[in-house]
């Protein structure tokens, strides 16, 4: 019903910037809110940025000021900027989109996405 493509992961420096994207297809509409998480070797889920469909953000407070979470409604597509990366940003990262099919509402995960910060 709901697929999410993920795109925009790799390996970087220290300092250095990446973007991810994640796109919604499928029979959802209604997406009232989509975010990015990530799961590091040996560590749980955590959350990392989400948006509202009224464009309101929340982040972890590890990526204040150096993440910058952003959608698209029209695409169906949320967006991540990191900057300033940092070797603790090394982690799988998955996109989360929750809406509405026609059978009600649905929550969906991405593939996952891999993020290495290595010198």
């Amino acid at each position: 019903q709901v697929q999410l493509v993920e795109s925009g992961g790799g390996l970087v420096q220290p300092g250095g910037s990446l973007r991810l994207s994640c796109a919604a297809s499928g029979s959802i509409f209604n997406i009232y809110a989509m975010g990015w998480y990530r799961q590091a070797p040996g560590k749980q889920r955590e959350l990392v940025a989400s948006i509202s469909n009224g464009a309101r953000t929340n982040y972890q407070d590890s990526v204040k000021g150096r993440f910058t979470i952003s959608r698209d409604n029209a695409k169906n597509t949320v967006y991540l900027q990191m900057n300033s990366l940092k070797p603790d940003d090394t982690a799988v990262y998955y996109c989360n989109v929750q809406g509405y099919v026609f059978s009600g509402r649905v929550e969906s995960w991405g593939q996952g996405t891999q993020v290495i910060v290595s010198s």
